[in-house]
């Protein structure tokens, strides 16, 4: 896997995992083009987004010892919190990119959704009925976001490591528990965190994605440009169009991401937004 074909890979998946996340079927739509806050449709969609956040934000990692899959590069064991994301292999493209060459907005989008995870703030008087006890957590964004997207998804049994993360928590807010008092406070925690302060921090964080789907739109234009073509079968009533794959390009899963599957979704975001996969800038974040 060449450093082309490994950035193709990375972009294709950045721009589908929002895809998932920033739309219409996840959100209440309106015909507002001012500013506005979002809303999930309903509790169930907050809970999917949620979900599908965690694992953007989510450290790729070997797996028994094999190599990371598709050539991806690890984050270094010093690691700033955002590094243990995604925006980890964005960030490589910006560093030395292939398939583009201004990467200005696409680091702006990146460094700016970055900084946002990574500060950090104060929710005052949490109540946690289960274990009595009312504190005023200080949380990283980050870590709050990954503690209830691994609380949508996993039974308690799979949350040892978020248990622990609470514990901290709370021994920092003057609130020291044993391991089963904070296993009894998880429900709690999401509760407040999740039901308030996420659906709060919702928009916000959908217009980051969305600022960063666009700033790879923008960045793949001119390859765009340069490979979009009609065919010799085209006519007026089929307007058949192809794609001159980069030359760097041989891997069958390098070319799949640079052209889509259906559409091309690395290369011309418009398309797929005209097949319903989300064009929402306008109407839904600015």
């Amino acid at each position: 896997m060449n450093d082309f074909e490994r950035e193709a890979i990375i972009l294709n998946s950045a721009w589908q995992m929002i895809d998932g996340m920033v739309n219409w079927a996840m959100f209440v739509k309106h015909d507002l083009t001012e500013p506005t806050n979002l809303m999930f449709k309903t509790h169930q969609h907050s809970q999917l987004f949620i979900i599908l956040l965690g694992d953007f934000l989510s450290d790729i990692r070997p797996f028994r010892g094999e190599p990371i899959p598709l050539g991806l590069k690890p984050a270094p064991s010093n690691a700033r919190a955002s590094d243990l994301t995604f925006l980890f292999h964005l960030r490589q493209v910006c560093t030395d990119p292939k398939l583009g060459t201004d990467t200005t907005a696409l680091s702006a989008a990146i460094e700016s959704f970055g900084d946002w995870l990574e500060g950090e703030f104060t929710a005052p008087s949490v109540n946690l009925p289960d274990i009595d006890v009312v504190a005023d957590l200080r949380v990283q964004r980050y870590r709050y976001i990954k503690i209830c997207g691994d609380i949508a998804k996993h039974s308690l049994a799979r949350l040892a490591t978020n248990v622990g993360h609470l514990g901290k928590l709370l021994e920092a807010a003057g609130h020291r528990v044993s391991e089963q008092k904070a296993s009894l406070a998880v429900e709690n925690f999401f509760e407040w965190f999740h039901n308030d302060i996420f659906n709060y921090h919702s928009s916000q964080i959908a217009e980051f994605l969305n600022n960063i789907r666009w700033a790879i739109y923008d960045y793949l234009q001119p390859e765009f440009q340069r490979s979009w073509h009609w065919t010799d079968q085209a006519t007026v009533q089929f307007p058949i169009y192809s794609y001159r794959v980069p030359a760097e390009i041989s891997e069958p899963v390098g070319a799949c991401d640079v052209l889509g599957r259906d559409e091309p979704l690395a290369l011309n975001p418009v398309d797929a937004a005209l097949c319903g996969r989300g064009r929402v800038k306008a109407a839904l974040l600015i």
